[in-house]
């Protein structure tokens, strides 16, 4: 990775630096680095500009096409049945997202460089009516994937899932594969009358190009899952896979396993990421937490494997930032997102490999190591 690191490129870390001094004034005499600008338009650490890992804010969405990525929010917590307060989910994760560079030593990928991503901020959701919301989650999210760009979904609260999948599945010509994470399996019909934050998979395995079959659950278990949603799972041959399952057979083969549940006779893969999936020791901000869950190192580590074969996109539900204790269920939210989209880079299946890419530019190097040191 020492090696692979020169091979990366920096033509769009100098470009957006030197945007960024243009729009944002040069700085007071007494800053000896003439790039660092006056008024902070590159996302630096120390007072974030609002986007996710400081890209650039897609303000005209009829601009939106050509992209590899766009982060956009779906701010709902009108589907939880306990704790509330996912809503603010998107805002804690772009918040938190300037705390990384964008780099990462071991998979040998710059976010920043290899991808054109961009935030288009958030969907606006209809707070006192949940399929409303609905209704606009689905076309904001069947907007990406209409002019091919991957969709990173910020939740919200795991309601979402149902119109994500929604918004994809009519593009689809064949099946969508579905791998979601999460301790509890979201399957049942109803939750208080309604489709809430306990039912998206049993709405969208009724999608008829989104199959049960297809439906891959890990890391379910627990006290806090619901009988009724077991029973819509034994009926329609969903794959459960508990953390007893897990600690039986090993993250490896658990990994493979679901990969080939999800992409049997599939065309397209969707991931749901619940961060309740993970213990409430490492993931305390969440609505529904459920002890004994699994470690960020096994969940990373089972992502790296279940991604590699491509996504069509991917959902980041119930970080409930209230909750938290000092962010670090939001920077473990970043976390997961960002090994996905450098695992899906490393694989060949989403933006620039680092091998067909020109040498890195030493004086961009310097500048970026002065306004996002490495290290605490």
């Amino acid at each position: 990775m020492q090696a692979r690191e020169a091979e990366l490129p920096t033509a769009r870390t100098k470009e957006r630096r030197e945007q960024a001094l243009a729009y944002g004034l040069a700085s007071a005499e007494s800053i000896r680095d003439r790039s660092i600008p006056l008024f902070n338009r590159g996302g630096a650490r120390y007072s974030a500009s609002g986007t996710y890992l400081g890209v650039p804010f897609l303000e005209d969405m009829r601009e939106l096409g050509g992209q590899d990525v766009a982060v956009i929010g779906a701010p709902l917590d009108a589907g939880t049945t306990f704790r509330p307060g996912t809503r603010f989910g998107p805002q804690a994760l772009r918040q938190i997202s300037h705390l990384p560079s964008g780099y990462n030593f071991e998979l040998g990928v710059d976010l920043a460089e290899q991808l054109d991503m961009v935030d288009v901020g958030d969907v606006t959701v209809i707070p006192a009516n949940i399929e409303k919301s609905f209704d606009q989650i689905d076309k904001a999210v069947a907007y990406l994937h209409e002019r091919a760009v991957f969709p990173v979904i910020l939740g919200g609260d795991h309601s979402i899932g149902y119109p994500d999948v929604r918004g994809l599945a009519p593009l689809v010509d064949g099946n969508v594969g579905i791998i979601h994470f999460d301790r509890h399996s979201d399957l049942s019909e109803y939750n208080l009358d309604e489709r809430m934050h306990g039912t998206p998979f049993f709405h969208a395995t009724n999608i008829p190009n989104a199959p049960a079959t297809n439906l891959v659950q890990i890391g379910i278990g627990g006290w806090t899952g619901s009988r009724a949603g077991v029973k819509v799972s034994r009926e329609r041959r969903a794959s459960v896979i508990t953390m007893t399952d897990i600690d039986r057979w090993g993250l490896e083969r658990v990994a493979e396993m679901a990969l080939e549940i999800a992409w049997k006779n599939a065309k397209v893969v969707f991931l749901s990421f619940d961060i309740d999936s993970v213990d409430p020791a490492f993931a305390p901000g969440t609505g529904t937490p459920e002890a004994g869950g699994l470690l960020p190192r096994e969940a990373l580590r089972m992502l790296h494997i279940v991604t590699r074969e491509g996504l069509a996109g991917m959902e980041l539900v119930e970080v409930a930032p209230q909750y938290d204790v000092g962010d670090i269920t939001s920077v473990l939210g970043v976390r997961v997102i960002n090994d996905v989209l450098g695992t899906l880079i490393n694989a060949g299946k989403l933006g620039r490999r680092p091998d067909a890419t020109p040498k890195a530019d030493p004086e961009v190097e310097r500048q970026e190591d002065q306004v996002n040191p490495g290290g605490g």
